[in-house]
């Protein structure tokens, strides 16, 4: 491969604000995509999600196909806002590439196109492949999770190409992930004055975070953390508004129906006397975890490693990707098939040069086992 022009198109797609929200930036990425595609003759199409999302992409080696054999998947958006390619842009820095999604994901969505250029004709012959890029995943996919989830019950496979964890690793298992805000409506009064007139909405918030974190489960894998909580004007008013908002994690889908039907049962619930509470669901990631069908696609992919010279390892890991949706739907999936990186969503996000090659050769190995 050229590693100096895959250099190149990696600090071009870098080097574009695509925050979710950045629908103009999201969709000048998928722009400079598609184009990419139908330079190596892909067919490679634009897919309207909605006006509140940039474009999804789809591209393939078969237009007319009915069913993929591999189904590749990756984002386009990050987690960063408009002027932080200003602050911060594509650099280089020994053996590692710096900027806002450098491993998350751009790095992905090349080590894709590299590894679909590089392609042996007759595997492309012999296989129907499909690439879906989405807009939205860096915000739980709301817009694209049900176009993707079709794209995937039509696929034998979804590889899922965010970055190798820092130590090479694969992933096999993702925690789900839900989130929720609770808001409180009290009665404010002067707390000097006429304080037993008052109900504090922050005094009922205080007893639901510790209630709510009670439901934490450490042995089966579920956490709860109250992130982020907020209330009252000042000190001498009974506060009558407060809100938290509820990370929670799990390992066991069951679980999470156990929190969250213990969760939802605190609408309208009184923490503290008069003081009302309502319940609103954020997010919802479902856990991602290995089946009998997804154990054979690991073991092909060890099997494609130790071709390679690659030491296959898995790690189940807490964070939550597009793996997730298309796992529970019973389609085998695996994720981590892009080059190595870590610092995801913070300035320090890095990218090894040196992983490149060899993950691309990986991912192309895997799919021509297929």
């Amino acid at each position: 491969m050229d590693l100096k022009q895959y250099i190149q198109e990696l600090k071009k797609v870098v080097n574009i604000d695509c925050g979710t929200a950045t629908i103009d930036g999201v969709e000048e990425v998928s722009r400079i995509i598609q184009q990419w595609y139908q330079n190596e003759n892909w067919h490679c199409d634009k897919v309207s999600l909605g006006e509140k999302v940039g474009p999804g992409l789809f591209a393939t080696n078969k237009p007319d196909a009915e069913y993929y054999d591999v189904l590749l998947v990756g984002h386009m958006d990050t987690v960063f806002p408009e002027g932080t390619v200003a602050e911060r842009p594509f650099r280089i820095e020994g053996n590692r590439a710096y900027g806002p999604g450098v491993s998350d994901m751009k790095s992905g969505l090349l080590n894709i196109l590299w590894a679909l250029r590089e392609m042996d004709k007759a595997t492309l012959e012999r296989l129907s492949i499909g690439v879906a890029m989405n807009p939205d995943e860096e915000t739980s996919s709301l817009h694209s999770r049900h176009w993707l989830g079709e794209l995937a019950k039509r696929s034998r496979c979804v590889l899922v190409c965010e970055a190798a964890r820092a130590d090479g690793s694969l992933v096999k298992a993702r925690k789900g992930i839900a989130g929720y805000k609770l808001t409180f409506k009290g009665v404010a009064a002067h707390a000097g004055n006429d304080p037993e007139s008052g109900r504090s909405a922050i005094k009922a918030l205080a007893h639901a975070v510790l209630e709510i974190s009670e439901l934490a489960d450490i042995s089966k894998g579920t956490t709860i953390n109250t992130g982020v909580i907020s209330g009252g004007v000042v000190a001498n008013i009974v506060p009558e508004h407060a809100e938290m908002i509820v990370d929670v994690r799990f390992q066991d889908n069951e679980e999470y129906a156990r929190v969250h039907a213990a969760i939802q049962a605190y609408n309208q619930h009184e923490f503290e006397r008069d003081v009302k509470t309502t319940v609103h669901q954020l997010t919802q990631k479902p856990a991602m975890s290995p089946t009998a069908d997804t154990e054979v696609l690991m073991k092909l992919i060890e099997q494609a490693g130790a071709a390679e010279g690659i030491d296959v390892r898995w790690k189940s890991v807490g964070g939550g990707s597009d793996a997730n949706y298309i796992a529970a739907l019973g389609v085998p999936a695996l994720d981590g098939l892009g080059p190595i990186g870590a610092g995801f969503h913070s300035a320090s996000e890095y990218l090894e040069l040196d992983s490149i090659e060899p993950r691309i050769r990986l991912l192309k190995r895997v799919i021509q086992s297929l």
